[in-house]
């Protein structure tokens, strides 16, 4: 039985980072599991859409001025960690461009940078991570074929892998989601991870239809006549997720059920970097909480090879020979973008110039 020591890590750093990797994780599967909100009774509509959080990088600033140098000086040297607009050129083919974005349905991010809107009415393909987020019902079937991904199947549950303290602890979150422990007890943790990693007013914009920028661009390019691509298949990024190791996704799942209302201000934290462009500075901020030890380093080292750095290297290698021809509006997760293996650099070695817009 794995059971999870929670009380040395209270730290803002600590509760910001863990709940920035399951919100890098999970966001972009909360479109596909959206019809699973029955199982849980929750009650979407009663939930206010306008959220309410705070930037907490001012506070850690102020608490711990030393660790908030550390966290800009590793920003500034993270290779293309500013910008979330590129433009992408080869010689002899039209331009393309690239577009960072956040799985949210923020009214801020949906506007998007100037240039970017001008540049997908003007592309011919658009190219998004998965298409299959344009059809709800199509993605929904994607999950329903691998239970396997989504659920246990060797006899295993949630409480019986938590034990009681730490269940105790997720049922009380869960049921102030309207979420009932007992209805998800044989779910995989990523997948309850999906539900509770947004705040309550996110998610009811998502449940009344709201859709987050890269679902409404595949939308809109189905609507405008263009070609519509992705770069992997849904059940390739749940494959990403159910690989990584159990306990890590269940210690993610309680500091992210901790947090409580707390959410709305991580995802605030998040959405002003993006908003500034400064998409380098938050995988720092996760690293920076990693908890001292070979274990802590080893595991956010699988998370990121997982979940961003093996996804990147598809992504770039798949959408080299759509960017050969050119007249490609390209929109991923931000956070694919930056560092040595981010996306724009890949691109770069593939043979593109890659030249921030914004």
């Amino acid at each position: 039985m794995y059971r999870f020591n929670l009380q040395g890590r209270t730290g803002l750093a600590d509760r910001l980072a863990d709940a920035c990797l399951w919100l890098v994780a999970t966001a972009h599967i909360i479109a596909a599991v959206a019809f699973l909100s029955l199982l849980f009774s929750l009650s979407p509509a009663s939930a206010a859409t306008k959220c309410h959080g705070q930037n907490l990088l001012p506070r850690l600033e102020a608490d711990d001025p030393a660790a908030y140098s550390r966290l800009i000086q590793e920003a500034k040297a993270t290779p293309n960690g500013e910008g979330i607009f590129w433009r992408i050129e080869k010689a002899g083919t039209p331009p393309s461009y690239l577009l960072g974005t956040m799985h949210v349905t923020d009214p801020r991010v949906l506007a998007m940078p100037k240039g970017a809107s001008d540049a997908y009415k003007a592309a011919g393909t658009v190219v998004i991570e998965s298409d299959e987020i344009a059809d709800e019902k199509k993605a929904s079937a994607a999950l329903l074929a691998r239970p396997d991904l989504t659920m246990f199947t060797d006899g295993r549950t949630i409480p019986g892998l938590l034990g009681k303290k730490d269940s105790a602890i997720l049922a009380a979150g869960l049921k102030a989601r309207g979420m009932s422990l007992a209805a998800v007890s044989r779910m995989k943790p990523w997948m309850i991870a999906s539900f509770v990693a947004l705040p309550a007013c996110e998610m009811a914009r998502k449940q009344s239809g709201a859709a987050f920028l890269d679902q409404q661009l595949a939308k809109d390019a189905i609507r405008d006549g263009k070609t519509l691509k992705g770069l992997e298949t849904l059940l390739e990024q749940i494959s990403a997720l159910d690989s990584l190791p159990v306990e890590p996704q269940l210690a993610g799942l309680i500091e992210v059920v901790q947090l409580g209302d707390g959410i709305e201000d991580v995802i605030e934290t998040m959405s002003q970097l993006y908003l500034a462009g400064q998409t380098g500075m938050i995988m720092p901020m996760m690293r920076a909480a990693v908890p001292e030890g070979q274990d802590g380093e080893a595991g956010y080292a699988d998370f990121e090879q997982r979940i961003i750095i093996d996804r990147n290297h598809r992504m770039a290698e798949r959408a080299a020979p759509i960017l050969d021809a050119g007249n490609a509006f390209v929109a991923v997760g931000a956070l694919h973008l930056p560092g040595k293996e981010g996306l724009v650099e890949l691109l770069r070695q593939e043979g593109f110039t890659v030249t921030p817009m914004l």
